[in-house]
């Protein structure tokens, strides 16, 4: 009886009705899949074999064996004839077995038989779906890549707009000889408040404005704290400028973020005044927004700076005639600045007496704002590729 007969007999019709015996016919059966699989590979199991197509009829305008497409032989891989065999889901011996052996099994055979099924069925799905796909050419290669084929194209990214404009600040400034100096997001009250002169009075200490850690620490509110680090580490004479990102209690909306960016700018050492602020700036502004704007001063108020003031840039998109850029004023507010208050300079170790200083506060990301007439500040942080890949 051959295997094909056996596997379209139920176990009580082979007299099979013990252990042993249900062991004995599937090595029977594993026997005879490795030594098809042995004649396979002896075989090469590459060469295609030619299937004529049976279905057309005799007087067809085709030759047996083609189609109208392509009017070639139908070719078949072995791989393809002893996968079916084996694995067919309609007619395979794997089938076959489930269907008279597994299923009808005894009640005390058909957990043996269950095991013996699973193992063999595992064994045939590496086997032989292995050796097909080395047949057919689907198999991992294990020779070495052509490194002279082309790689994958990755789409490159860009800068952020908000560090485009913080680079362009920071070239300016490189360029008067100031250096970039950066310090702790998270700093303590005493260099964010204390040692900027700032009484514990303020509006600006209050918890609705400022992020507390806990009560000796805090996400800082400004980069000052920056600066005087600077002055306890180097002394004076000092020109820098301290970008970075700063934390305050706001609520979201189109002009305000609770995290934002800022520049600051500091410059400690003998006979420095109030002319040399003006004069900075103005040469930082017709560098930034075009030698035609006008810059102009106004008195204001900080704890850390006296006297202090808010500088303002003449409008560049209506040279000052009023705009919506502007808001019809013809002018654009950059920042405060003012110089730099005696008791900051003691608390930074630096004499009063012997050097004086001016600093000046800019917001980056209004910056950006303003040079990309972009309205909603939000679209910073949000992440929305369509809105960066324009930059």
């Amino acid at each position: 009886m051959t295997l094909e007969e056996k596997v379209g007999k139920t176990l009580d019709e082979l007299g099979v009705s013990d252990a042993a015996s249900v062991e004995a016919l599937f090595n029977e059966v594993r026997a005879r899949m490795l030594e098809e699989l042995d004649s396979f590979k002896r075989l090469g199991g590459r060469t295609p074999v030619w299937k004529p197509d049976v279905s057309r009829p005799e007087s067809s305008p085709y030759r047996p064996g083609t189609t109208p497409d392509n009017q070639g032989p139908t070719f078949q891989f072995p791989s393809t004839r002893l996968r079916v065999k084996w694995l067919g889901r309609k007619s395979g011996i794997l089938s076959s077995i489930d269907e008279h052996w597994l299923k009808p099994a005894p009640k005390h055979l058909k957990p043996i038989v269950g095991r013996a099924f699973n193992r063999l069925r595992q064994e045939a799905a590496v086997e032989i779906l292995g050796e097909a796909a080395v047949a057919e050419g689907q198999a991992p290669s294990t020779t070495a890549p052509d490194l002279t084929l082309p790689g994958y194209r990755r789409p490159l990214g860009s800068i952020h707009p908000v560090m485009r404009v913080q680079r362009e600040i920071e070239d300016i400034f490189l360029g008067l000889g100031f250096s970039i100096e950066t310090g702790p997001e998270i700093e303590s009250v005493y260099y964010n408040f204390d040692a900027l002169n700032i009484p514990e009075s303020h509006p600006a200490r209050d918890d609705f404005d400022t992020i507390y850690v806990d009560a000796q620490t805090v996400l800082r509110t400004h980069t000052s704290p920056v600066q005087m680090r600077a002055m306890e580490k180097y002394g004076a004479p000092l020109y820098i400028i301290a970008p970075g990102k700063c934390y305050r209690r706001d609520n979201p909306d189109s002009t305000h973020s609770p995290m934002f960016h800022q520049i600051e700018g500091l410059a400690i050492d003998t006979d420095i005044t109030f002319a040399d602020l003006k004069g900075t700036l103005d040469f930082f502004a017709k560098k930034f927004f075009g030698e035609k704007v006008r810059t102009s001063f106004h008195p204001s108020f900080f704890p850390f700076t006296e006297p202090s003031g808010e500088v303002a840039v003449s409008c560049f998109a209506c040279d000052g005639q009023g705009c919506r850029v502007c808001k019809q004023s013809g002018w654009i507010e950059l920042g405060g600045c003012g110089m730099v208050h005696s008791e900051v300079l003691r608390h930074g170790g630096i004499d009063p007496d012997r050097y004086s200083g001016w600093a000046f506060g800019l917001g980056t990301d209004r910056f950006t704002m303003i040079k990309y007439d972009i309205p909603d500040i939000q679209l910073f942080f949000q992440g929305d590729v369509r809105f960066l890949e324009q930059f």
